[in-house]
């Protein structure tokens, strides 16, 4: 079966810096997988090198088929691509109201429809509707970007370590909520939190120094401990 999206050795650079040296991985769709790895390994790089944000040197990637490479970020996310930054990518000065509309590709039925769906899924964010996403908390942000992403109906959700700065409380009702988006959208999770990315993910990558060095299913990684302390440090 063809994957839904597909990196094959790629290499990807900022500035003068090749940051990715050989990256591959395949995401079938409607799966929830994980990319793990040691702060500094390229999992956010590899995430943006999706997105166009940052530049491809060498490589196939691909979602259904299509070639990303070369492409703008605004195209690549019309193809069907929601994208959750590290920094939330919301907008401090309007309302959470305003937040999920202007993220909106338009405001027909189906698309209002998720945007309920959302709200109902962060109970949080219909309470404060009308705020300022200023007014917020860190773990209220993180909902709204999150939600942002979901109003469109998107082939796959790159989310990039959604639990970071974040209590355990907060966590756990952001494991809830990714748990039941997994359930409707093929997902992609760069997550430090094992935890997190054990309760969501069913198979993970691991990227160590810009490169895919082991790949498998979650209930194995959970298992073998000695792969955990040498490419996670746990």
């Amino acid at each position: 079966m063809k994957p839904l999206l597909k990196a094959e050795n790629i290499i990807s650079y900022i500035g003068p810096y090749t940051i990715l040296h050989d990256v591959s991985m395949e995401i079938g769709s409607g799966e929830a997988v994980v990319i793990l790895g040691r702060n500094g390994a390229g999992k956010t790089t590899f995430l943006k090198t999706v997105m166009g944000l940052v530049n491809t040197r060498q490589g196939i990637l691909e979602l259904d088929g299509e070639s990303l490479v070369g492409k703008e970020t605004h195209d690549i996310q019309r193809m069907g691509i929601g994208f959750v930054p590290e920094d939330y990518g919301i907008f401090d000065l309007l309302t959470i109201e305003e937040n999920l509309r202007i993220a909106m590709w338009k405001e027909d039925g189906p698309t209002k429809d998720r945007r309920d769906w959302v709200l109902d899924l962060f109970p949080d964010l219909k309470i404060a509707y009308k705020r300022n996403a200023q007014t917020l908390s860190g773990g209220q942000r993180q909902m709204l970007s999150v939600a942002r992403a979901l109003v469109n109906e998107n082939k796959i959700l790159l989310i990039d370590e959604p639990s970071k700065g974040l209590a355990p409380v907060i966590i756990e009702i952001l494991a809830k909520a990714l748990i039941e988006v997994s359930k409707t959208t093929t997902v992609l999770l760069v997550e430090q939190n094992f935890n997190l990315a054990c309760a969501v993910g069913e198979r993970y990558y691991i990227i160590n120094e810009g490169k895919t060095v082991n790949n498998g299913t979650i209930e194995n990684l959970k298992k073998d401990k000695e792969l955990q302390a040498l490419h996670l440090g746990i």
